[in-house]
């Protein structure tokens, strides 16, 4: 039951954030850096710009944990979130996220992102994993018939998705949080993807 309800919570989280759906009365906004205060009503979180959010919390507000992989880890076949830089024709990944596989096509596709300024999130099914010089390179496929090709280097962050518990998100750990921010510039936010260790979520 609790695995049902992590990936439930998890492919909501995935829809709203990472293919822009939102309501007309709210806007996604993605939220990096580390909790200094929080109780069950909100959380307020040191972000990375060296701005303060202080987000509130649904009711049923629910924490995963985000857990470190391995290069091996991502196979062919693997249903991968890619943020990268580069060129279409050259691009280098910034991170690798390996979704579990009941999340299998979330955010499917090839889009801005906000992790580096000009970045990419690329949703797709790993196609090919070729050996190169410096780590691996993926061939990435996704619905509509698009292909992205991307290097990922050695120390390049690889992360996936465990469930976790509201304990997990405390003071000091380092979280991901998409908030839906309203017309009034309050943000609510249904769960966090908490590093699991201190770990940063590198997404």
């Amino acid at each position: 039951m609790l695995a049902i309800r992590f990936v439930a919570g998890m492919l909501a989280a995935a829809v709203l954030g990472l293919s822009f759906t939102a309501s007309a009365q709210t806007t996604p906004v993605r939220l990096r850096g580390a909790i200094t205060a929080i109780d069950d009503k909100t959380v307020t979180i040191a972000v990375r710009d060296g701005t303060t959010a202080n987000v509130r919390l649904a009711d049923n507000w629910s924490a995963s944990l985000v857990t470190p992989l391995t290069l091996a880890d991502v196979k062919q076949g693997s249903f991968v979130g890619i943020a990268s830089t580069g060129t279409d024709a050259d691009r280098t990944a910034l991170e690798v996220l390996v979704f579990p596989e009941a999340m299998r096509g979330t955010g499917e596709g090839h889009y801005a992102w906000d992790l580096q300024p000009n970045s990419m999130m690329t949703n797709a099914t790993v196609a090919t994993v070729a050996s190169a010089s410096d780590g691996q390179t993926l061939k990435l496929d996704y619905k509509g018939g698009g292909t992205q090709t991307i290097k990922v280097k050695p120390g390049t962050p690889i992360v996936t998705f465990q469930p976790g518990q509201r304990s997990d998100a405390r003071v000091g750990a380092k979280v991901f949080v998409i908030a839906q921010k309203a017309a009034d510039g309050t943000m609510t936010a249904a769960r966090m993807a908490v590093g699991k260790d201190g770990l940063t979520p590198p997404m």
